[in-house]
């Protein structure tokens, strides 16, 4: 007999920090953020009560992109979507597992998204994937607190003795019989390489510093390589200038292989759906492996190369990359039917965040995993407790490699006190992350 929750509460709060570099994505430089934290109150049958933390940024600029609306009006919208989020969760009768609770509450925080949207006059619609990070850090407190109630990691709490419904259940009959445990690990990878963010304003070395940010941390990427031993390189591009692109990744591989020449370098390429088609991404690919041959076979994958709306943009179709790397969705992955679209239209892979809910990451990471592809974990530059979710969901997932953990280089006062409580996780030693660490009760934040 599985073992359900009910919400009893739910509080949030925000905290807001200014980056110590901008961080360039999607055309847009950012210099702040704000953390949406989350305590979330459940009682199980017998009437076991515990509380639950989490945390995510909210990234509006990466989940709201808009060309109409200020930073300020869309951060304003996806906090409201947050509250009405917490009033839904905090006034249902819904009794089950925590992805119980977020699979059948969904449908009710896209008709609250879309009465924000309305009430504030935005004139456009709050995107799925704003209302998906606005949600998340609620989802990953439930799924903390169910943990601590039951005195278990959450990642023990997937196994029908918690978690009554196969795959079916949430994805159709298609995965029907087939139980979400048997696709995560019983055991954390011990330690995973970081993938280090080069930013499309970050330094590669001192001839590109104008003013030095002078805090003690690395000022370039030469730099961050040395002191923190990196060995993968996740390389920002801008998507429409195929020359500054090529440069830039043969510029980065210079810099890697001038720090150690025969090192283990893995890169990824991200354009932030900056690519105007596919073909300039194959055309990129090919003159990059006709320049640098090695510099070609360390990337490991490419990261959504063109816009997320894959429905509007049916031509897109990654079939002749991907037969040169593995391409994956990241803004356009907000559930199956996305998923199985991207498949179609030839991409391989998919990356997974923590800030688009635990629940709806291991689901959708099973679904990956059952039609064979490439998978990776990244970060919305998350620090302190949402580092510890998304490392820990990186540690979980079978066949990814490596973690981002980019606060560390934009926000790293959002990090202070977390090294002290997770050796090795807040800094990096050896370009490697120690994950094995994160096995404690609920979501192991403590």
């Amino acid at each position: 007999m599985a073992i359900d929750a009910r919400v009893k509460d739910v509080e949030l709060t925000t905290e807001e920090y200014r980056y110590r570099t901008p961080i360039k994505f999607g055309g847009v430089a950012l210099d702040r953020v704000t953390l949406l934290h989350a305590t979330v109150t459940v009682e199980l049958d017998g009437g076991r009560v515990a509380h639950g933390t989490g945390s995510m940024p909210l990234g509006n600029v990466w989940a709201f992109p808009s060309r109409s609306l200020s930073y300020a009006r869309t951060l304003a919208a996806m906090r409201a979507v947050a509250d009405e989020v917490a009033t839904i969760y905090a006034r249902s009768t819904v009794a089950g597992h925590p992805i119980d609770l977020a699979h059948t509450l969904e449908t009710e925080f896209a008709t609250a998204a879309d009465h924000v949207a309305r009430r504030q006059n935005l004139g456009e619609p709050i995107p799925a994937l704003a209302t998906l990070v606005a949600a998340s850090p609620i989802d990953a407190a439930l799924h903390d607190a169910y943990g601590k109630a039951l005195g278990l990691n959450a990642f023990r709490t997937l196994t029908p003795e918690f978690l009554r419904h196969d795959l079916g259940h949430y994805l159709g009959a298609e995965f029907a019989g087939l139980r979400l445990h048997d696709f995560v690990r019983p055991t954390l990878q011990a330690t995973m390489p970081v993938y280090h963010l080069v930013g499309a304003l970050d330094p590669l070395t001192v001839s590109d510093v104008f003013q030095t940010v002078g805090d003690g941390l690395p000022e370039t990427l030469a730099d961050w390589i040395a002191t923190d031993g990196l060995t993968h390189l996740k390389i920002k591009l801008a998507g429409d200038d195929p020359a500054w692109d090529l440069g830039r990744v043969l510029g980065v591989n210079a810099v890697a292989e001038s720090a150690r020449p025969d090192g283990p370098w893995a890169y990824s390429l991200d354009f932030n759906e900056r690519c105007p088609d596919a073909v300039y991404l194959v055309e990129l690919l090919t003159r990059l492996r006709s320049e640098s041959p090695r510099a070609y076979g360390r990337v490991q994958y490419v990261e959504q190369p063109t816009a997320r709306d894959l429905a509007a943009n049916r031509h897109n179709v990654m079939h002749a990359a991907a037969a040169l790397k593995p391409v994956v969705i990241d803004e356009s992955l907000v559930d199956l039917e996305s998923l199985k679209l991207a498949r179609e239209m030839g991409y391989t892979g998919a990356a997974f965040k923590a800030c688009k809910g635990q629940s709806q990451t291991l689901v959708l990471a099973a679904a990956a995993q059952v039609y064979g592809m490439y998978r990776c974990v990244q970060d919305l530059t998350c620090p302190g407790a949402a580092l510890v979710q998304s490392a820990a969901l990186a540690a979980h997932l079978p066949g990814v490699v490596a973690i981002e953990a980019n606060a560390r280089q934009y926000v790293p006062a959002a990090n202070a006190g977390w090294e002290a409580r997770f050796p090795g996780l807040f800094t990096v030693r050896g370009g490697v992350l120690a994950t094995g660490q994160l096995d404690g009760v609920g979501l192991g934040v403590g």
